[in-house]
């Protein structure tokens, strides 16, 4: 299993950028939540195929990352600019692709910055009905390699079934959520409460 830091200062390199993270416990949401700003960078999109190219990182774009209590995963919401205009093209929407990660653990590393094992199983969708579930085959591989126990992985398909069936069901009203819950942040983040900052 991959260890992934939600600052995401591996592949992604985004250990420069003004990162925030805090625990919350609201009607809304009980677990860890942190918000990387990007605040450089060119825009990479992925294809999606209803929504077709779906901006999922660049300049002024804001990654909310959610690991909610009792739960095996990681949620990105990849939150457009407030112009959601990218590179000439209106975007209609807040969120332009939700990235979850099915995961085993997770902890504070030295820094106090929040890490995560991956268990290789990831759920892609959007507003526009995209729903895919990835790396089924690198799961499988760790299985049958023994990196992984036969709890570890029946746990990972059923996460990945529960992901899909509470978030991706209805992905207006998960993206209603998402917003509100970064609303919920960047107040506390202004009133400097019970934040942890790095680059901020």
């Amino acid at each position: 299993m991959t260890k992934k830091r939600l600052d995401r200062d591996s592949k992604w390199f985004f250990q420069g950028f003004p990162y925030y993270q805090m625990r919350m416990d609201t009607d809304a949401f009980h677990g860890l939540v942190s918000i990387i700003e990007l605040k450089a960078g060119d825009y990479m999109f992925w294809n999606m195929p209803k929504a077709g190219r779906a901006p999922v990182c660049g300049q002024d774009m804001l990654w909310l990352q959610l690991i909610p209590d009792g739960q095996h995963r990681a949620i990105t919401a990849k939150f457009l600019p407030p112009s959601r205009t990218v590179q000439g093209v209106a975007y209609d929407k807040s969120v332009s692709v939700w990235y979850v990660d099915v995961i085993d653990s997770w902890g504070y590393d030295e820094d106090q910055v929040v890490w995560f094992r991956d268990l290789y199983l990831d759920v892609i969708f959007d507003v526009e009905g995209d729903v895919v579930v990835d790396d089924h085959d690198e799961l499988d591989a760790a299985y049958r390699s023994g990196e992984l126990t036969e709890a570890q992985y029946q746990m990972a398909l059923a996460e990945a079934d529960a992901i899909v069936d509470e978030l991706c069901a209805d992905a207006a009203e998960t993206q209603r959520w998402c917003e509100h819950i970064l609303a919920l942040a960047m107040e506390r983040m202004e009133r400097q409460d019970g934040v942890f900052r790095k680059n901020a």
